[in-house]
């Protein structure tokens, strides 16, 4: 069923369902576009523009996020807490009067129960912490081991310091398996050392 959903595109920015996503908000169009959602249903749905110029066109598949915490400044800035609920494909931008952009768009059916075979998440672990360890990072491997399989295959997903189409790449992944075998190979790619060259873009 198709539902009309507020849009921030913001590039480098990707939200997962069941995830939370920090958001500073200054710009007047998207400070409306917090007071709008906090008067309706607090729903906010980020997704990736395909270049980072005002007005460009979107990706097709989003995530739309409630409003969790929030802090509303004296000068009208916000700082909130967004909270994956679930992805969204787009159906088509729609011509509004509002200062920021609106879509029609259909909800994402995810298997929120879907879980990884012991071989791939063992197999992810393995090049998680040989990534980790060529990139410096340190890492709480104890409690990485007690996330489910979504936490930890969305968190990283979401996180990883890869580029945009990447992350894009990954939140249209069809489902969890799929997403960890692209989460593996990313790494791998991405983890290379190629004469100390910097190949990583952060976002």
């Amino acid at each position: 069923m198709a539902t009309r959903l507020s849009i921030f595109p913001l590039p480098g920015a990707v939200l997962f369902p069941g995830l939370q996503l920090p958001l500073h908000i200054f710009e007047p169009r998207y400070r409306a576009l917090v007071g709008d959602a906090l008067v309706r249903d607090r729903r906010i749905a980020m997704i990736q523009p395909q270049k980072p110029v005002d007005g460009a066109p979107l990706f097709t598949v989003g995530c739309v996020g409630r409003i969790g915490e929030i802090e509303a400044m004296d000068d009208g800035r916000y700082n909130l807490i967004l909270e994956g609920q679930s992805r969204f494909r787009v159906i088509r931008e729609l011509d509004v009067t509002t200062a920021f952009r609106q879509v029609e768009a259909e909800l994402i059916e995810d298997d929120e129960n879907e879980t990884l075979s012991y071989a791939q998440r063992g197999g992810f672990e393995a090049e998680a912490r040989k990534f980790a360890d060529r990139q410096g990072y340190s890492v709480d491997w104890d409690s990485v081991e007690r996330l489910d399989d979504q936490s930890l295959i969305n968190g990283v997903s979401q996180i990883a310091p890869f580029d945009p189409a990447s992350k894009q790449a990954l939140l249209e992944a069809e489902n969890l398996s799929v997403r960890c075998e692209l989460l593996v190979q990313l790494m791998q790619f991405f983890g290379r050392s190629d004469g100390g060259e910097e190949i990583m873009t952060l976002q």
